[in-house]
């Protein structure tokens, strides 16, 4: 069922529609080379056939999974030998993030000597896994999932076009499984659909969502956890939490959990956040996500579900500052700007003669001999006197500690 047209072809509209930016790139017959990044079976190999189809072009396809240096170079050799004919062939590779850094750079002179345009496809973000001096020379077109009705389109297809399907009676009765089934790649929700209908002894079907449920016997959420969507769905559950949203971030817990996410990641990734976006606002968020952290890690799954759940409800409901977060951040700003500055005198250790005869510690004022246990004085070095580096959020808790500092601290302007 792979298209050989443009105008065949389902999804990426916003790339190959009309008017497109690659479509009028294709239709030119400019082409820069390229990397395809999006999630499974949304296309991107079928791209690439597509466009050395429409340029007529030869096409030469490498694996990343199973092609070395040498298959590499025995490409380009071929590539050499068209390009002395005016020709330059398409060399598509597939999964290019499974590349290593001196695989990548063994297509580098090519790409730059233009005997190749280079159409690379990943799942992964580009620019954590392709080399920058490979990356600087190629275009990065965004595929997207294909959307229900999109999916719809291809299933309709196939069902007409396929020349062992055309030959049967097929009534679509139902097609929500199918789609959740498929997480919007259009290769898992053929795969889907050809496992359905080969449960049927008959040129007759009628498909429903408990068909197609009891026929593949497991819904598995889409969720790899090395891939892309390991990282889509920890940021979507992070940032449901920092919004104050309990019910979406108790959804992309169970994503996580049904995708078989280890429980102690996601304890983990608790305990940064109790402290990053909640901070002083809640000091107990700190507490409960080191207890739930500690927890989980001696109890295991299922249980350890609930765990992770009370503590996401906690958290996401907590009132939230990234004041100590900000605080850090800043500080470190600082240092890289001013360097190594020199700790006063008066704050240094003296525990030689010679120490205090150069006047470490001298003036030093004890704090826990005054009233209230304070006392004001320096701590900063000289340079950076008076420069404010915290500054409480707007809650509660933080409301009372900005109290105390603006009695204790009237030139840090609290």
């Amino acid at each position: 069922m792979r298209p050989k047209t443009l105008d065949s072809y389902i999804g990426q509209q916003h790339l190959v529609g009309p008017n497109a930016v690659l479509r009028k790139a294709i239709e030119s017959g400019n082409l820069p080379s390229m990397v395809f990044w999006g999630p499974p079976g949304v296309g991107k190999t079928t791209l690439a056939f597509i466009i050395s189809e429409t340029l007529q072009r030869p096409f030469f396809s490498l694996s990343a999974i199973n092609s070395g240096v040498k298959d590499i170079r025995d490409v380009i050799e071929k590539a050499i030998v068209y390009h002395k004919g005016g020709i330059r062939p398409i060399l598509f590779i597939d999964e290019i993030h499974r590349f290593s850094k001196s695989q990548q750079d063994s297509l580098l002179a090519a790409v730059e000597k233009g005997l190749v345009i280079l159409i690379g496809a990943t799942t992964e973000n580009p620019s954590f896994e392709v080399i920058s001096a490979l990356l600087s020379r190629c275009q990065v077109y965004v595929l997207q999932v294909l959307s229900e009705s999109e999916l719809l389109t291809l299933l309709t297809q196939a069902i007409q076009s396929d020349p062992v399907l055309k030959l049967k009676t097929i009534k679509l009765k139902e097609s929500e499984a199918l789609l959740r089934l498929s997480g919007g790649d259009g290769r898992k929700l053929l795969n889907t659909f050809e496992i359905v209908l080969n449960t049927i002894n008959s040129n007759e079907a009628t498909v429903t969502n408990a068909l197609v449920l009891s026929s593949v016997q497991q819904n598995i959420a889409l969720y790899d956890k090395s891939g892309e969507q390991h990282y889509d769905i920890i940021s979507a559950f992070i940032k449901s939490i920092r919004g104050s949203d309990p019910n979406a971030a108790v959804y992309w817990l169970a994503r996580m959990i049904e995708g078989g996410e280890q429980p102690s990641f996601i304890a983990r990734r608790l305990l940064i956040l109790a402290s990053e976006d909640v901070g002083n606002a809640n000091p107990n968020a700190l507490l409960l996500a080191n207890t739930c952290f500690n927890t989980v890690s001696v109890i295991g799954w299922p249980e350890s579900r609930i765990i992770l759940s009370q503590t996401v409800i906690y958290l996401a409901t907590s009132p939230k500052s990234n004041a100590c977060y900000e605080a850090i951040n800043k500080a470190q700003q600082l240092v890289k700007e001013t360097g190594d500055l020199s700790v006063p005198l008066h704050l240094r250790n003296a525990p030689t003669e010679l120490m205090k005869k150069l006047n470490y510690g001298v003036d030093y004022k004890y704090a826990h001999a005054y009233a209230g246990n304070f006392v004001e004085q320096e701590f900063f070095p000289e340079q950076l006197m008076g420069k404010k580096l915290y500054n409480p959020g707007n809650n509660a808790s933080e409301n009372k500690i900005r109290d105390l500092l603006k009695k204790l601290w009237v030139k840090y302007g609290y």
